[in-house]
């Protein structure tokens, strides 16, 4: 009977434990998926809050959450995306805050002996041989948007435009240089230290391109735990964990 008593008691400890840790959901860019799991440990393990990242487009989680998706912290790679769902009250105000910086480099298979010097009129559509360039959406996603807003200021776009691969993110873009079925691709150099099977051709100029800073607001409806989170995660042993992974800081 004492048995079953302090069992029972365990039991109810076990609940209210349970009760008390909430589920923060995160939407972040798709190029933060290892930094921000990393990052996020720390913080799960000292507040009891669990953190579930939802990873994908900016563009794609912004609609998303405009939709009414349950978010409560969003990370941009781009301002755009941010500045859209401020527009529709879906921010809290005051809470946005420029978390990340990155930078924009070319890539190719491990095994390519593919070497290309990035400066104005560099040869990127000779480069391809006839292949294709991958490269996030550039219509919509901030990494495409990037690519091609440096490919047009390098005066290469109008070569290559008819030679994308086009990707609903930059990890799927990256995914089809490390699998070879492209020789090239755009995206971040995070994005390349995160996969063993490419390397780094070449970094695009700084000036090619607007600054890649990553967006972070909290949206409406975020608890203490989502602000606990957001404060968390631009401090010091946070910002260890980013540059861990390669980022800058704004």
């Amino acid at each position: 009977m004492r048995h079953a008593r302090l069992l029972a008691a365990a039991l109810a400890c076990i609940a209210c434990a349970a009760a008390r840790a909430d589920t923060l959901t995160v939407f972040a860019a798709a190029s933060l998926k290892e930094a921000l799991d990393a990052a996020a440990r720390p913080f799960e393990k000292t507040s009891g809050h669990r953190v579930v990242a939802s990873y994908a487009g900016s563009n794609v989680l912004a609609r998303q959450i405009e939709s009414g998706a349950p978010a409560a912290l969003f990370i941009s790679a781009d301002a755009a995306w941010v500045d859209m769902l401020e527009s529709r009250r879906r921010v809290v105000p005051g809470t946005r805050r420029d978390l990340l910086a990155n930078d924009l480099v070319l890539v190719a298979p491990r095994a390519s002996a593919s070497q290309l010097r990035i400066a104005t009129g560099f040869d990127l559509a000779g480069a391809l041989a006839g292949g294709r360039l991958a490269l996030a959406n550039p219509d919509a996603v901030p990494a495409g948007k990037y690519a091609k807003a440096s490919l047009v200021s390098l005066g290469a776009w109008d070569a290559v435009r008819s030679h994308l691969a086009p990707a609903e993110n930059v990890r799927a873009a990256l995914a089809l240089v490390a699998r070879g079925e492209a020789p090239l691709g755009i995206v971040y150099r995070t994005d390349a230290l995160a996969e063993p099977r490419v390397k780094v051709v070449a970094t695009f100029p700084e000036a090619s391109h607007p600054p890649i800073v990553y967006g972070m607001a909290l949206l409406a409806g975020a608890t203490a735990d989502a602000r606990a989170f957001a404060e968390y995660a631009a401090s010091p042993p946070a910002r260890a964990a980013w540059a861990r992974h390669g980022f800058r800081f704004p």
